[in-house]
């Protein structure tokens, strides 16, 4: 979206502060029970923001058109949507500018690329985000990717994640999946610094290492640096709001972790 970091840098500039959302398959299961009561109970534990994951793509307009009312009702917004490679195919992606619209959503997020083998498996994947991206770019919108562990593997020389940045406009965004980034060995530090502007959204998803933790750590009780990632990620990547993401919600149950994590966040940014 043309303009979009310039507004980023300029809020970040007047000290104000990113919003914090969380995606919402970190409370799949009561999702699936009550949309409404669930995108409620997040918003009244605190989220500024929520993203839909892909099952919204099966929505009608006027299903999408209820939920835009609930958000609108509960004063938050939804800034981006999760989804499988259909929503940016040729025959795809009208619907899900449609429904993203409806919502409010600006951005339609690739969460996974399917089975690719090869690199040039990876750069036809690269090429569909770019064409994507030009189809999006004059309504307003954006593609993006999210990363999981598997794009942080080499393949020969290189990794998937350097092929989709190198092989896509910088208007596409590079959603930052901090957890397997660090699981993976990466450095989240380094990569966001690599791609200024890039990184509008990132995943704050905590992993420890060692027996028991993994992703049932909550948000700040694992090894992701966060410290450094905010740093970097808001001098310059660009970020225009955080997504608290968690895969094992514990004895707590899915909200009961989701505020555990908001509850932590707040601690840190305080």
């Amino acid at each position: 979206m043309v303009g979009a970091a310039p507004f980023a840098a300029s809020l970040l500039a007047q000290g104000k502060k990113v919003p914090v959302g969380i995606e919402l398959y970190s409370v799949r299961g009561e999702l699936t029970k009550d949309l409404k009561a669930s995108v409620t109970a997040v918003a009244k534990i605190g989220y500024e923001v929520v993203e839909f994951y892909s099952p919204y793509y099966s929505w009608t307009p006027d299903a999408a058109k209820d939920v835009r009312k609930l958000l609108d009702d509960l004063g938050i917004k939804c800034l981006s949507t999760h989804n499988s490679p259909q929503s940016i195919s040729p025959e795809g992606i009208s619907k899900a500018i449609e429904l993203n619209q409806i919502i409010g959503s600006k951005a339609i997020i690739i969460a996974s690329a399917g089975k690719v083998a090869d690199v040039d498996g990876w750069k036809a994947f690269a090429a569909s985000l770019a064409a994507a991206q030009e189809k999006l770019r004059p309504q307003g919108m954006m593609t993006g990717f999210h990363n999981h562990q598997t794009e942080w593997r080499p393949i020969g020389d290189t990794r998937p994640m350097d092929i989709i940045a190198g092989g896509t406009p910088k208007d596409v965004v590079l959603q930052l999946d901090c957890g397997t980034c660090v699981e993976a060995g990466v450095d989240p530090v380094a990569w966001i610094n690599k791609n200024p502007g890039r990184i509008r959204s990132l995943h704050l998803k905590d992993w420890g290492a060692g027996d028991g933790r993994g992703y049932n750590v909550a948000f700040g009780e694992g090894d992701v640096p966060w410290k450094g990632i905010f740093a970097a990620a808001e001098a310059t990547g660009g970020v225009e709001y955080y997504l608290i993401e968690q895969e094992i919600a514990g004895a707590d149950g899915e909200f009961g972790m989701a505020k555990k994590c908001l509850d932590n966040y707040k601690k840190m940014r305080a």
